[in-house]
């Protein structure tokens, strides 16, 4: 399981160090402003339906599915149900460009109603989700493949999809850069790479499913006892999916209320949010997920919770550097990723704060899909969608008080409130119904991460200010120096403390200890 997760975090790695320098150059080309604003209304269109009907709700109820008839039928019969699942996919992302493109105007007028008295930017937003609208049924398509290879346990050319769509962003924005800055040319040829990085990561997987004879065809689908339960599955996987999305609509249609900017930086905070939050969350929950179907399948419930485990301990351990650097130097690490061009330096304020807001639930963004793999794993994803809408209510009420008296960070706080009420139920009724129980190693580990992230902000504090005067007589590049003495003293500090008190609980993990010791006699 670690070798999956390590596999798909390098490449979900690189994809996001493209995706940050794919950012670098929208904050360079487009700011901070109201065409930015615009791109980003935009731009969450296909994005939140993306969401709610493919990856997300998607893989939740096909993979364990999938995996199941895998195990059952043989590989005839799981290729035979993929068949079956791919025309139904097609059909139903036929019906919803068809619905959607009846009125475009009208569904940018509903989720962004405050660029209703603003032409320019309500225009804008209109004509980019024309173009990248139809990146959802790529996406879709996307997802069935990637589910198929990763329940026969194929990670690599999933996990490298998204860096080649990232590539092919920035290429485009290559061209735009030939364009006067802040431009509906810039924003056009940024809405056309969005949509071609669409057909690229589809191309991908299915050239991958291809080569390992797993691709599906187009077929009659029948009503077999293996699609009911697929389908029964879907319908609460689409309800947890799009409660976030709800949260994320509500963040974009009480965001368009916000001053100018104000959309922007919670888009660009949540960039550098997702950064290290995506890379962990994907590769520990989608190897997680595959890795417990298949236990369960098998009548092994002590090796998925096992499995789980060992998946949170990585995750924790991982996580909680991030964490600590969200809360303690947002403004730095804004400024150095985006300000530059015309990203300026009351862009910068704004988006550090709503970065330090979202820190606050990022530990239970870290451990989201870990704890509802106990239900999913299972079949059951009735029960983590009415714990969702629980938090989903406190969400969308806290962003209504707060954004007037807190602006952009309290819809930021308001995310994390709601993703907080999540965890925290749906674990409790895992641990009731005996789905999980946390070991003495992940104990160990979530207390050796809670001192050393201690001993990191400590660290961050004392080095601070002695980095600040020195960088500031340098010439160029004085917060990159910064940002970088402050990430190595901080890398050092932190995996030292934390491997110090692993060893000391004796929650090191077997290979990394097995690897420790023969260092040690090498060294020798």
């Amino acid at each position: 399981m670690y070798r999956n997760i390590f596999l798909v975090g390098g490449w979900t790695i690189a994809s996001r160090l493209t995706g940050f320098l794919r950012d670098m150059a929208l904050a360079a080309l487009m700011g901070g402003g109201a065409l930015n604003d615009a791109y980003v209304a935009a731009i969450k269109l296909p994005n939140q339906f993306r969401q709610i009907f493919g990856e997300g709700s998607f893989n939740a109820a096909y993979l364990p599915t999938y995996t199941r008839v895998l195990e059952a039928g043989g590989r005839e019969e799981a290729v035979r149900f993929a068949s079956q699942v791919f025309t139904l996919l097609i059909l139903s992302q036929i019906a919803l460009l068809g619905l959607v493109y009846l009125d475009m105007p009208l569904l940018v007028r509903l989720t962004s109603p405050g660029f209703v008295n603003e032409p320019d930017k309500f225009a804008e937003a209109v004509a980019m989700s024309r173009i990248m609208f139809p990146y959802i049924a790529f996406i879709a398509v996307f997802a069935l493949h990637q589910g198929t290879l990763n329940a026969n346990n194929a990670w690599g050319a999933p996990a490298f999809a998204p860096v080649a769509a990232n590539i092919c962003m920035i290429a485009f924005l290559a061209f735009a850069a030939f364009f006067p800055k802040v431009s509906p040319g810039v924003a056009s040829m940024a809405s056309w790479g969005f949509l071609i990085s669409g057909v690229a990561q589809l191309a991908i997987v299915m050239a991958a499913a291809r080569r390992r004879g797993f691709l599906e065809r187009l077929t009659w689908p029948r009503w077999t006892p293996e699609i009911r339960k697929f389908l029964w599955m879907l319908g609460p996987a689409i309800g947890i999916s799009a409660s976030y999305q709800i949260g994320a609509l509500a963040d974009q249609i009480v965001g368009s209320l916000l001053p100018t900017g104000g959309l922007s930086a919670i888009s660009y905070a949540d960039r550098l949010y997702q950064l290290p939050g995506g890379v962990i969350v994907i590769a520990t929950g989608s190897v997680l997920l595959r890795e417990m179907s298949s236990l369960i399948a098998l009548g092994d419930d002590r090796g998925a919770v096992a499995a789980q485990n060992r998946a949170a301990s990585l995750t924790i351990a991982l996580g909680a550097p991030f964490i600590v650097a969200f809360l303690l130097i947002p403004d730095l690490i804004v400024a150095v990723a985006f300000e530059h061009g015309a990203f300026k330096a009351n862009a910068t304020q704004q988006a550090a704060g709503v970065l330090a807001a979202y820190a606050v639930g990022m530990p239970a963004l870290l451990v989201d899909r870990i704890v509802t793999a106990s239900f999913l794993s299972r079949g059951d994803t009735a029960t983590p969608l009415r714990v969702t809408l629980v938090g989903v209510v406190v969400n969308v009420a806290l962003k209504i008080a707060l954004f007037r008296p807190l602006g952009a960070p309290g819809l930021a706080l308001a995310t994390a409130a709601g993703l907080w009420i999540k965890v925290v139920g749906v674990f409790a009724l895992a641990r009731r119904r005996g789905w999980t129980a946390p070991n003495a190693e992940l104990l160990a580990t979530a207390a050796a991460a809670l001192f050393a992230a201690g001993a990191l902000a400590l660290a961050l504090t004392l080095a601070d200010g002695p980095l600040l005067t020195l960088t500031a007589h340098l010439p160029r590049f004085g917060r990159e120096a910064r940002l970088a003495a402050l990430t190595v003293i901080g890398t050092v500090v932190y995996f030292g403390v934390l491997g110090l008190g692993l060893w000391l609980t004796g929650a090191m993990p077997a290979p990394l200890l097995r690897r420790a010791r023969r260092a040690l006699r090498l060294a020798r």
